[in-house]
């Protein structure tokens, strides 16, 4: 293949990429700039914080459950037409709640969105993988986790400009033509990947890959960065005002945060293609200095929470880019969706279990040490995936060294 031809082939291939980053940022993008606002919209008849749980978990919900199963059947038929189908049924939910004009809806809506993602988010890591080399899936996989983190930092700014500007009916209308947009998008330029034949797996064997380490490990790695990211999102603002901090500086704190996550994804997944650091070491370190993060919190002072926002945020940047390439370096090719669902349900775990545990221990002994009491879980979970793996390999999987 002469130079010419060759680059032209790589042109195609950040082509067909560029809409799957896109439809991370979507997903990302749909949760929070709804979830930010919904305390404004419960104000209104539904005035329960129950009300406003359930709606803050519909979505997530209907993630974890159908997640897995869309990634299956994107093994089956392939993972286009299910990233193709689940981007406009997104847009779909979401044009369905602005023809309805009623407000009480929006819990169906949001119900609607998260299953369309359930179903366009595994198939968009499923594609990443099947589209980029195996030497380049740490910078694939970098690159669509800074679009969602993208995703995530946006999200509440812009959708309380829109719901401030035009109300729920502004937002939900921009969302369904974002995912119109990267839906047609995605049609043009994403090649049709056929499904690899599937070898028979019994229930057993499902267990035993999704029980052995080399998902586990990975996938804990995942759930724990996932939870860091929300324990630091939802309670370094809460530190930040005990501590004398305007709503200016801790929203400072939370987009440090998450624009450093953003920013380090695709550095991180280039260190690891070019075989600097290995996978377990990468995780484990990503965990380390995560911990490290939050036990910044304990220290006085604002520049404590600022320092607290960086670690975490370059910790999580690591974790989440080696993590997914590593589950799919150790996933059989014909059951990557299968993997890359099942993983993703880890992580709306840690998204919601992070949380609910500092909370539950800061009930019991305050806030800042129960932070500082996560750290130490997150340090025994970087020791945990240090560990070298016990259990043979597969001759369909390859393990990139630790």
């Amino acid at each position: 293949m002469t130079p010419k031809q060759l680059d032209a082939v790589r042109g195609d291939a950040r082509r067909a990429l560029l809409p799957l980053y896109a439809a991370g940022f979507v997903t990302a993008f749909g949760a929070h700039s709804i979830a930010a606002s919904l305390g404004g919209y419960t104000g209104g008849a539904n005035t329960s914080l129950l009300s406003l749980g359930l709606l803050l978990a519909v979505y997530d919900g209907a993630e974890v459950v159908l997640k897995p199963v869309f990634g299956s059947l994107a093994d089956r038929v392939g993972a286009r037409p299910i990233l193709l189908g689940g981007l406009v049924a997104f847009a779909v939910a979401s044009a369905a709640f602005v023809a309805a004009d009623n407000p009480a809806l929006v819990a169906v809506a949001r119900l609607g969105q998260g299953a369309a993602a359930a179903a366009f988010s595994p198939a968009a890591g499923m594609l990443v993988a099947r589209l980029t080399p195996e030497s380049g899936w740490g910078r694939g996989f970098g690159r669509y986790g800074a679009w969602k983190g993208v995703g995530y930092t946006l999200g509440p700014v812009l959708g309380g400009v829109l719901i401030a500007l035009g109300g729920y009916q502004l937002l939900f209308a921009t969302l369904g033509l974002l995912g119109a947009l990267v839906a047609g998008w995605a049609g043009i330029s994403v090649p049709a990947v056929p499904p690899l034949p599937t070898a028979r797996q019994t229930v057993a064997d499902l267990c035993r890959r999704l029980s052995s380490a080399r998902f586990l490990c990975p996938t804990l790695a995942l759930a724990a960065a996932t939870g860091a990211l929300s324990v630091g999102v939802g309670f370094l603002p809460v530190v930040g005002a005990h501590r004398g901090l305007g709503p200016l500086a801790t929203g400072a704190v939370v987009s440090i945060l998450a624009g450093t996550a953003t920013l380090v994804q695709p550095q991180a997944g280039r260190i690891r293609d070019n075989g600097r650091i290995g996978d377990r070491t990468g995780m484990a370190a990503g965990l380390a200095i995560t911990a490290l993060g939050c036990v910044a919190v304990w220290l006085p002072g604002t520049i404590a929470l600022f320092t607290a926002a960086v670690l975490i945020g370059i910790g999580v940047g690591v974790i989440t880019p080696i993590g997914f390439a590593h589950l799919a370096a150790n996933s059989p090719r014909d059951r990557l969706g299968q993997t890359m669902g099942s993983a993703e349900v880890g992580r709306e775990l840690g998204d919601a279990g992070g949380p609910l545990l500092v909370g539950a221990i800061a009930a019991a002994i305050t806030l800042v040490p129960a932070i500082v009491a996560f750290a130490g879980l997150l340090a025994a979970t970087s020791v945990v995936v240090a560990l070298p793996y016990s259990s043979p390999r597969s001759a369909t999987t390859e393990e990139t060294p630790g």
